[in-house]
């Protein structure tokens, strides 16, 4: 559409010159006495438009003439800046095929191209960042090489060459390299020092917050980890299972770092609602509470969430559990004996339930209800362990009523586990 109404136009003005051109009968006179010259004015026209043609082209012409040495001038810039361009990228691919001394030479080599064009006055825009780029590029192959002289040389030459606020990306791709390199070197206090320095959005990045976890794992810094684990979790950095086993893992250490029960309850507030009703967490936390001489109706408080849900734990958790609320039936009180009961009853094949029931009544000194719960529970029972105790419950339960022989047997089948 558009060469068609081109061409219109084109025959248009074509038709327009014809008609004035061919019905013209004006003259020009130039008078040089003694001599008189007539000449039309259609070809006054013709010449003029030829001088102004040719008078541009002869003033672009010495224009360009005139340009030359510029242009000469910004050619071999040119070339000197592809060249120092292709040296950093020379050096890349050095670094990643592992050839790091050509690497270091190839930024090297940058560095001296950059160099020479900026005292000839000829500085590139991204000298800034080539610069950087340069020395980050030839640290990154000192660290690989172990010359931690070097390294340390050229990364601080890119610190300083990344001060201005527009190489503010490239500043902070500085800090986390060298956090990273210092995590190399088993050095996390020199890393925790690097990420400290990086403003706030920054340090808040996937890549910033798993140097810190590493960071304050080495450095025994439970708490902060946790809370750094945490923030990875949000970000989706792990799978949701691994997210949830290095949480745990974690709180699991924090529980461990407590030395009297004021820390851990502090430890155990510290946590989230949902670590709290993580199974592994509750009992270990319980379990803790009750070594320490805690209380225990206290443990079995936060015991209770994972209680609520014992139908859904494994073999291995539900046997954690009921070791966990056997250390303290001693103060057992009527509504988790009632608890208990009630569970026993609702799996009545349950041999750990059978066996924290009977714990429960020997404890209560319900020895009939104990007798006939503990007897269930040593039939089915495969955790060695909880086995061997309701056998040596049933020796005391035999004792109890004067049945030595029965007593007997049970001590000998409790000592045979």
């Amino acid at each position: 559409m558009r060469v068609a109404l081109w061409l219109l136009a084109l025959f248009g003005v074509a038709v327009a010159i014809a008609l004035f051109a061919g019905n013209n009968q004006g003259t020009v006179t130039l008078f040089w006495p003694p001599y008189r010259v007539d000449l039309s004015l259609n070809l006054v026209l013709l010449l003029l438009f030829a001088a102004f043609a040719f008078l541009h082209a002869a003033l672009g012409a010495l224009a360009a003439l005139f340009d030359m040495p510029r242009q000469a001038l910004r050619w071999r810039s040119q070339q000197k800046e592809r060249a120092m361009h292709g040296s950093l990228l020379d050096g890349l691919s050095h670094l990643l095929a592992g050839r790091f001394i050509r690497a270091r030479k190839s930024a090297e080599m940058a560095l001296g191209q950059e160099r020479s064009l900026s005292n000839g006055g000829q500085r590139p825009a991204n000298a800034a960042q080539v610069r950087t780029l340069a020395h980050l590029l030839a640290a990154e192959s000192a660290q690989a090489l172990q010359d931690k002289a070097a390294r340390e040389e050229h990364l601080k030459q890119a610190l300083e060459q990344t001060s201005s606020r527009d190489a503010q990306e490239t500043h902070e791709g500085a800090l986390m390299r060298a956090a990273r390199w210092s995590l190399d070197d088993r050095e996390p206090d020199a890393a925790m020092a690097w990420l400290k320095g990086l403003p706030q959005g920054a340090a808040r990045r996937t890549l910033a917050l798993r140097m810190k976890l590493k960071a304050a794992r080495l450095t025994h810094q439970t708490a902060e980890a946790l809370e750094t684990a945490r923030l990875l979790s949000k970000h989706r950095a792990f799978s949701s299972s691994a997210a949830e086993s290095i949480v745990r893992g974690l709180a699991v250490d924090l529980l461990n770092g407590a030395h009297d029960v004021a820390q851990l309850q502090r430890a155990w507030d510290s946590l989230e609602p949902a670590e709290r009703r993580m199974p592994e967490l509750a009992i270990h936390a319980a379990q803790r509470l009750t070594t320490l001489g805690g209380d225990a109706h206290l443990a079995r408080d936060w015991l209770l969430p994972v209680w609520e849900q014992q139908g859904e734990l494994g073999d291995a958790l539900k046997v954690k559990l009921v070791r966990a609320l056997e250390a303290g039936l001693d103060s057992l009180d009527g509504a988790w004996l009632a608890r208990i009961e009630s569970a026993q009853k609702a799996n009545p094949r349950d041999a750990t339930l059978q066996y924290l029931a009977g714990m429960a009544c020997m404890k209560r000194q319900l020895w009939g209800k104990a007798q006939q719960h503990m007897s269930q529970a040593a039939m089915g029972l495969r955790d060695v362990r909880l086995h061997r105790n309701a056998w040596r419950s049933l020796a005391l339960l035999a004792e109890e009523r004067g049945d030595h022989v029965t007593a007997a047997q049970a001590w000998k089948r409790a000592a045979s586990d």
